[in-house]
C-alpha cells in the first residue's frame, strides 16, 4: 500500500481559536471577578514573587476558588470549557480540512499547544478533534480536587511539545524519548510536514522554530481588532511567520484556502521526493 504523508496542524488555542482566555467563559464569573480583576491578581503574584506568569495565574485559580467554596474537580472544569466561544468556523473547520486531506491522499492530524488549561479544553465541543492535546494541568488529591500544578506550559516549554509531536510522543511527563536521537526518516511527522497556529508573542519561539525547519508558520488574528491585526504584520516583517490570516475558518475563509495550498504543496514535495529513490 502506497505510504500518505501525515500533516500536523498545531494550534494554540486562546486567541487562535477561541477570541478570548478560556478562564473568562465560566470560572472568572463563578469566583465573582472581572477578568481585569483575575488577571491583576495573578500578575501581582508572578511579579511580587519573581514567578511563572502560568503557575501565577494557577495558582491564583486554585486560592480564588478555595476562597468561594468552588470544588476544582475535573469535571468542574469541562463545565467551563463548555461554555468557551470560538471563532466563526472553528466547529466545521476539522471536518473541512480532514475531508480536504482524505481527497489529495493526505492524513491530517490536529493538535493543542497551549499555555491554557487541559482540563478546560477538554470540556469543549471541539475537543475530539484533537489527536493530543499539550497545555497546562493540575495534580488533583484523593478527594478529586486540584491542589498543585502538574503541567505549566510557558512560551519556551511549547517548543518541547512541537519536538514530541515530531517523534510521535503523546505524553507531557517524558523527557527521555524526546531526547533520543532518530534519524529524519524514522519521525513520525517531519517538521515541514507542520503547520502552527498563533496568534501572540508567546508562540513566537513555537513560530520560528517550525518555520526554520521548513513548516509553516501562520499569525492569526481578530479581524475586529486593529492591534491583534498589526501585531500579526509584525511577526510577518520579522520573518517569524510564513502567512498571517484572519481568524477566519469557514470553507470561504483565506485561511481553508491557504491551508490547502499548504496542503497541496506538502503532498507534491512529498511524492516528489519518492522519486529520488530508484531501484
Amino acid at each position: 500500500m502506497k505510504r500518505k504523508p501525515i500533516v500536523a496542524l498545531i494550534y494554540d488555542f486562546d486567541g487562535t481559536l477561541s477570541p478570548g482566555n478560556m478562564q473568562e467563559f465560566g470560572f472568572i464569573q463563578a469566583i465573582g471577578q472581572t477578568p481585569q480583576e483575575f488577571w491583576t491578581k495573578s500578575d501581582v503574584i508572578a511579579t511580587g514573587q519573581d514567578a511563572s506568569g502560568i503557575l501565577a495565574y494557577m495558582k491564583n485559580m486554585v486560592d480564588e476558588a478555595a476562597k468561594n467554596n468552588i470544588p476544582l474537580k475535573r469535571d468542574k472544569f469541562k463545565e467551563f470549557g463548555k461554555k468557551i466561544d470560538l471563532y466563526e468556523g472553528v466547529k466545521n473547520w476539522f471536518k473541512l480540512i480532514n475531508d480536504y486531506g482524505e481527497a489529495h491522499g493526505v492524513i491530517v492530524e490536529h493538535y493543542i499547544n497551549s499555555s491554557g488549561l487541559k482540563e478546560i479544553i477538554e470540556g469543549s465541543s471541539i475537543a475530539k478533534e484533537f489527536k493530543h492535546i499539550f497545555a497546562c494541568s493540575f495534580i488533583y488529591n484523593e478527594e478529586g480536587n486540584a491542589v498543585w500544578p502538574g503541567v505549566a506550559v510557558d512560551y519556551t516549554a511549547k517548543t518541547q511539545f512541537i519536538f514530541k509531536i515530531n517523534k510521535g510522543i503523546f505524553s507531557s511527563r517524558d523527557n527521555k524519548q524526546v531526547n533520543e536521537s532518530v534519524a529524519e526518516d524514522k519521525k513520525r511527522i517531519p517538521f515541514n510536514h507542520m503547520i502552527y497556529f498563533g496568534d501572540g508573542e508567546t508562540d513566537v519561539p513555537c513560530m520560528k522554530m517550525v518555520k526554520m525547519f521548513g513548516g509553516n508558520a501562520i499569525a492569526v488574528f481578530n479581524p475586529s481588532d486593529e492591534k491583534k491585526r498589526a501585531q500579526a504584520r509584525k511577526l510577518l516583517r520579522q520573518q517569524r511567520v510564513n502567512f498571517i490570516t484572519p481568524a477566519h475558518y469557514t470553507k470561504d475563509s483565506r485561511s481553508y484556502r491557504l491551508i490547502c495550498t499548504i496542503i497541496d504543496k506538502i503532498k507534491a514535495e512529498f511524492d516528489l521526493k519518492q522519486y529520488s529513490r530508484y531501484e
